[in-house]
């Protein structure tokens, strides 16, 4: 099997997950762009009058790969540790407490894809622990529909950038922000963003003194921009370039996509239902490595937050489960609830299950896929002390063990797995006119998500 040398080769190979700690830890050899129909991507960077060598042999690029979740996921331990629910380890990662609840704050609740817990706690660290910042994303000013990494110091700030962003986005690549803060940070990512941060402040100790808190969204997978393209088209803006504002959740639960250009009338209404704009569009366009991912709910944070999915949706302002995975994470949490910032009920551990029903299964494909590749020659990621074979591929079907290993067969054709990467920054046009995008590559495949 082929082993990556480089994060370069990790991109190559399609393993990359778009988080970006490689910019953050080989800024002089690394650079994040967004790749239409692959997500946020490092490229190489060759210093003005260097040599013509590719800069993927520089030490700093090879030595990110020690800290790359497209090829790295590892739990210290297998085994629940005191304090944790022992009977959710071995299936969902450790867990200390669980609750169910919302942002006291009206605006973030109803601003939020789910209650408004991650953008409620984060500014309760800026208010009431007097953190310096909080590291999350938020959609570019000059292009709505691509995504950025900041620093947000007040609560307006996280307010003004609150909601799911389902497009490509590279948070660690701007670790340096917290390196260089004040004070401790919160930081704000997917499941796979907060591994890569586990992984980098352990070879950065000024990053370990400075993060005071990771927070992880519960995530599917990450459609590439060509999903939110597509989208964009359905919502009718085939012209971005008039693009005012996307939203992709939030203004209630599940919330609705929704586009505004910037001529249109007050009235105007561009929206799509989360089953449109997520189940029968983005979900599509989800980056290879998704399809691999063993971490839907940020087993290596602080605090996760997710869905309840068990919940009927409609009208209904917006619920958050929240899983506390660590003692500070208990800690802040229930602070945050002190002082009013948060609503929380603590709930039964049956409930995590019932919130992502299908999680189990979605994992115990993984393992079948990982066989698969395996055995076909293909690089992949390397997973330990995730039970995969023990506890997730045994909840499958054997109709769905096959689904899972023939799939992946067919799936190396369609997605050329043997063929590298092309990654070629996208650049999205500044004036009128519709954007002149390369023609797509292989068709994209429907999957099952966990919400």
């Amino acid at each position: 099997m082929a082993r990556p040398r480089t994060v370069h080769d990790v991109a190559a190979g399609k393993l990359c997950t778009g988080c970006g700690v490689c910019a953050y830890l080989a800024p002089d050899e690394v650079r994040m762009v967004d790749v239409l129909d692959h997500g946020r991507r490092p490229l190489p960077i060759t210093p003005v009058g260097a040599a013509a060598r590719p800069a993927a042999a520089g030490g700093g690029a090879a030595a990110a790969l020690d800290c790359c979740p497209g090829v790295r996921l590892e739990h210290d331990s297998g085994r629940p540790a005191p304090g944790e629910i022992a009977e959710l380890r071995a299936a969902w990662g450790p867990v200390r407490a669980i609750w169910e609840g919302y942002a006291a704050d009206p605006a973030i609740r109803y601003a939020g894809s789910s209650g408004g817990v991650a953008t409620a706690l984060a500014g309760y660290c800026l208010t009431g622990e007097e953190m310096a910042g909080v590291l999350h994303i938020g959609a570019r000013a000059d292009v709505p529909y691509l995504n950025e990494t900041r620093l947000s110091r007040t609560p307006a700030e996280l307010l003004g950038n609150a909601g799911s962003r389902y497009a490509p986005a590279s948070p660690c690549d701007r670790l340096d922000l917290v390196e260089s803060a004040d004070g401790p940070c919160v930081f704000v990512g997917k499941p796979c963003d907060v591994a890569a941060v586990r992984m980098a402040r352990r070879v950065r100790p000024e990053l370990d003194r400075k993060l005071g808190l990771t927070i992880a969204i519960f995530c599917a997978g990450t459609p590439t921009t060509r999903g939110t393209l597509e989208m964009l088209d359905r919502l009718g803006v085939p012209d971005p370039t008039r693009l005012e504002s996307v939203h992709y959740r939030g203004a209630g639960w599940p919330g609705s996509a929704r586009a505004r250009l910037t001529d249109d009338p007050p009235d105007e209404r561009r929206e799509l239902s989360y089953a449109e704009s997520w189940g029968d569009i983005l979900q599509k366009h989800r980056q290879w490595r998704c399809y691999l991912c063993a971490d839907h709910t940020g087993e290596f944070a602080d605090v996760a937050v997710g869905d309840p999915w068990y919940r009927p949706t409609g009208d209904d302002p917006g619920q958050s489960l929240v899983l506390a995975r660590t003692e500070r994470g208990v800690r802040l949490v229930e602070a945050a609830v002190a002082a009013g910032a948060l609503v929380l009920t603590p709930v039964t551990a049956d409930i995590l299950p019932a919130s992502q029903p299908n999680l189990l299964r979605a994992r115990g494909a993984v393992w079948g896929r990982l066989r698969t590749l395996r055995a076909a020659g293909l690089m992949t990621p390397r997973l330990r002390h995730l039970p995969m074979a023990g506890i997730w591929w045994r909840h499958l079907s054997t109709v769905e063990k096959l689904r899972s290993t023939l799939g992946t067969l067919r799936r190396i054709g369609r997605k050329r797995l043997r063929e590298p990467a092309v990654l070629e920054a996208y650049r999205p046009p500044v004036g009128g006119g519709a954007p002149a995008v390369p023609a797509p590559g292989p068709a994209a495949e429907s999957a099952q998500t966990t919400g």
